[in-house]
């Protein structure tokens, strides 16, 4: 089990990611917009700079929705290869088969 510090980190950055996503895309066009004129395009990429660091969406670290850990992750079940395994075990992941020899 991850530490909840670090889980509850990863939630906060993840709604700044949500409440930032529309200021950002919009600045990042102005910035990528090669009509437009230097300084407005400069003025834009110091206005995405004094958004918060946390708001992008790179600093968001894939977690197990069950134990919290940051490795070994598969995007498609969102969870880890350890809670996978378990639950396989137990039979609650339909399709998936513990191999036993």
């Amino acid at each position: 089990m991850a530490k909840k510090s670090a889980i509850e980190k990863n939630k906060r950055r993840e709604n700044l990611v949500k409440k930032f996503a529309g200021k950002r895309a919009e600045l990042k066009a102005i910035v990528m917009d090669a009509t437009l004129p230097l300084e407005e395009r400069f003025t834009a990429q110091l206005k995405l700079a004094e958004l918060p660091r946390n708001s992008s969406k790179t600093r968001i670290r894939n977690r197990c929705e069950i134990s919290g850990r940051p490795r070994g992750f598969y995007r498609k079940l969102k969870m880890s290869r350890i809670a996978l395994r378990e639950l396989g075990s137990q039979g609650k992941v339909p399709g998936l088969v513990k191999s036993s020899w």
